[in-house]
């Protein structure tokens, strides 16, 4: 009874107004009632935070392009670089046609959890589906750049001593199918999800993946030639420009933000942005302490800094608070990332031992490190155990280790992978691609 009063003073009063007066109030009503909704900030926040996550993470592309073309010969820089600006445009490519729908499989035919779906009609078009969180593209675009990150692990370990092509068709089969199934099992909601095996960005599905798919490719490839003698000494092979390392290893810590701190998948609440700083904080300082661990090392061990090992302790840090880097303290990211520098330092000398040439130190970087980073979670996240963590990481290894190993079998007997004697010794820039990125030096 009250509010029909109220409705029958308000249209008396709305009576009594002049005419001018009425049309205005009605034209304010219809701009009022035109109005849009309210604005999702959180699908606004979260959206950005996949978008300068994923160019962050592209920017790695260049950090390792950078580094491998300083921790290669002179004569074999040419072809790093070509590989790496390949492998991105393939990743791209192939994590599109099939990849992602391999990744994140939907309702339609699935292989329980175990390999997702093929080809399945998904689209980042039309308008936003505010349910999500997130725009579809923007997840497309952050995920894609995981994706290339793993075959570029592999570019590196395998320098000087393969042929391009070989290399480009395993860089499809790897962003095509072997990195989106292994991934699926976990981020896709897979059986390691549903199992309890946690690994926040990566330490394993994107760093010891590409890692196992190096090794597998380096014990059938096989040293350069000249590295190892008959007797077991090892004959150094510097890079030809240590300032370009360098470069590129600031450009992966840079990158690292972005692998890492996007990864909270959202910004869109105070907890979310709260946590997305923790784990920049934590990113920040694993690195640091293991660039600090090797030169310290490498001053006790070798009686000199090598730079070298700096480099690599740093992205072996780095690599190290991967699996966990919200729920550690800082002075757990330290300890963490130490253990990291640690690594590299033990695990390089012992490949050459094994005569297991690895250029860039991609192996115990990214393989020894994703799974000391892997296994160091349940000191500090909860509802995790060191035996889930070691089921994940070995069922994950196993299965690229074994699936990359037949495809590089299937190039070696088919297509060949190594360039001939002569073609290496002359050095693969002028073998296979006729330009030299430092051609006057040659000049007499």
């Amino acid at each position: 009874m009250k509010l029909a009063g109220l409705a029958t003073l308000g249209a008396s009063l709305f009576a009594s107004l002049p005419a001018w007066a009425q049309d205005a109030t009605a034209e304010a009503a219809e701009v009022v009632a035109a109005a849009p909704a309210a604005v999702d900030n959180a699908f606004i926040f979260n959206t950005l935070l996949f978008l300068i996550g994923g160019f962050l993470v592209f920017w790695m592309a260049a950090g390792f392009a950078m580094l491998e073309a300083g921790l290669v010969r002179s004569k074999n820089v040419t072809m790093q670089l070509t590989k790496n600006i390949a492998l991105f445009a393939i990743a791209s490519l192939m994590y599109w046609i099939v990849g992602y729908n391999l990744m994140y499989p939907g309702d339609a035919w699935t292989m329980t959890g175990y390999v997702g779906q093929l080809f399945s009609a998904k689209t980042i078009g039309g308008d936003p589906d505010l349910a999500t969180g997130y725009s579809a593209g923007s997840d497309f675009f952050f995920q894609l750049m995981f994706c290339a990150t793993t075959a570029s692990i592999v570019s590196g370990t395998l320098a000087e001593r393969i042929k391009l092509w070989p290399f480009l068709i395993f860089t499809v089969v790897l962003t095509g199918f072997l990195y989106p199934i292994e991934a699926s099992w976990q981020w896709g909601g897979g059986w390691l999800s549903e199992a309890g095996f946690s690994d926040f960005a990566g330490s394993t599905l994107v760093h010891a993946a590409g890692g196992f798919a190096a090794l597998s490719g380096a014990l059938i490839l096989g040293p350069r030639l000249g590295k190892y003698t008959k007797e077991g000494r090892v004959n150094p092979m510097p890079g030809s420009n240590l300032a370009l390392a360098t470069l590129g290893t600031f450009v992966l810590w840079l990158g690292w933000f972005g692998f890492n701190g996007a990864s909270q998948l959202a910004l869109g609440t105070e907890v979310d942005a709260n946590a997305v700083s923790i784990i920049f904080a934590n990113t920040n300082m694993a690195a640091s302490a293991g660039a600090v661990v090797a030169m310290i090392l490498s001053q006790l061990i070798y009686k000199k800094v090598d730079l070298t090992m700096v480099l690599n302790g740093a992205l072996a840090g780095l690599v190290s608070i991967t699996a966990g880097p919200l729920d550690p303290s800082l002075f757990g990211a330290v300890w963490i990332g130490g253990i990291g520098g640690v690594i590299v330092l033990v695990v390089v000398p012992l490949l050459d031992k094994l005569k297991i040439d690895d250029v860039v130190g991609a192996i115990p970087v990214h393989l020894v490190a994703g799974f000391w980073g892997t296994m160091a979670v349940p000191f500090y996240t909860d509802g995790t155990s060191f035996g889930m963590q070691f089921l994940g990481f070995a069922a994950i290894g196993i299965f690229m280790f074994v699936t990359s190993g037949i495809v590089w079998l299937v190039l070696k007997s088919t297509m060949g992978l190594r360039p001939t004697q002569e073609d290496e010794m002359m050095g693969l820039d002028k073998a296979e691609l006729g330009l030299e990125a430092y051609p006057e030096f040659t000049k007499g």
